[in-house]
């Protein structure tokens, strides 16, 4: 300690012996007796011993201090030692900046772990249920009714095939802006797509679509507005057990594509949060194969893409969403 003490002080120190000697000399030249020398000199000397023990004492005292500190790093703005100069006062201050923006990192790092823990387990409890059911089946092949059973086995391997899908792109929301691949698109080209994705659902619920196709064209990302379609329509098709999905574009509003089916609806309440992630509401706890995922997804992409969303139903009457596609969208038939 004592040579780090030195080291620091050694400019100060090597100062103050050539003022003692200046001093000293000084009275020596002007013919004062070695007595009047020296003894103002040892004089000056003692005080400076007496200070530079005192100062040492500061020093020993301010270093435990700046340990304490190191071994306790998310207390420091409360430790840390009343500041002596203005330098050691800029020092603290931007020591004091730099730990708020680690805490600011540090929560949000750790909220962002929390929800993806709190995602990927909900992921894991989701994609028992069809697993199961394909072990059991792949079991019961060779019985009767194997057609049947053969049916069943897509549907359960189709509803794997959505949730790994969401998960690959939930894993992928970090990168999604530098992933964005704007152009212009043909709007009735990627429902038509979407469409086809879920064709073997309509088949087998024997859930009818109408689509009132027009040539739209739409500046987007391709892929990632084929996901929120995907998860509009797979929504449309769970919760409506019979009559109809259309697709169509907004009488009124040119730049607006409406999804609008016949299901059960979504309740009262539940509106104001079906965008609040793993929010399910009544519809799926019922159901019991929501992960409020899809519709939080659907409207973090669509913001990123510069688009909106809006969603409006009534409980037993239907759903309809109408999704915004921004000044960009324009009708080559207009």
């Amino acid at each position: 300690m004592s040579c780090a003490y030195l080291k620091e002080k050694k400019g100060r120190i090597v100062l103050d012996i050539i003022f003692i000697a200046v001093f000293a000399v000084c009275f020596f030249l002007m013919g004062a007796g070695l007595y009047l020398v020296w003894y103002p000199a040892a004089i000056c000397a003692v005080i400076f011993v007496l200070y530079i023990l005192w100062d040492y004492y500061r020093f020993t005292k301010k270093h435990k201090l700046l340990q304490k500190v190191y071994h306790h790093i998310d207390e420091t703005a409360d430790y840390l030692p009343t500041a002596k100069s203005p330098l050691e006062a800029d020092y603290q201050q931007l020591l004091r900046a730099v730990l708020a923006s680690y805490k600011d990192r540090l929560k949000h790092s750790n909220e962002k772990l929390a929800g993806n823990k709190e995602y990927i387990t909900l992921w894991a409890h989701q994609i028992k249920t069809p697993l199961t059911a394909l072990e059991l089946m792949a079991g019961e092949l060779c019985g009767a009714n194997v057609d049947e059973k053969k049916k069943e086995l897509a549907g359960r391997l189709f509803e794997v095939e959505q949730y790994v899908d969401m998960s690959l792109q939930y894993m992928r929301l970090d990168t999604l802006t530098a992933d964005l691949i704007l152009r212009e698109y043909h709007l009735f080209t990627i429902v038509k797509q979407a469409v086809k994705y879920f064709a073997r659902i309509f088949i087998a619920k024997r859930i009818s679509l109408r689509m009132d196709e027009t040539d739209v064209v739409v500046a987007t990302d391709q892929k990632w507005l084929l996901f929120v379609l995907k998860q509009i329509l797979s929504n449309a098709l769970k919760y409506t057990k019979e009559g109809s999905i259309l697709v169509y574009m907004h009488a009124d509003k040119a730049s607006v594509l409406v999804i609008e089916d016949t299901g059960i609806g979504i309740a009262a309440e539940d509106l104001p949060r079906i965008f609040e992630r793993g929010y399910t509401g009544c519809n799926g706890r019922i159901q019991e194969k929501s992960t409020g995922i899809g519709l939080y997804l659907s409207k973090l992409v669509l913001e990123r893409l510069g688009h909106g969303i809006a969603i409006s139903s009534k409980e037993g009457s239907g759903t309809k969403v109408e999704i915004m596609l921004g000044r960009d969208c324009v009708s080559l038939g207009s």
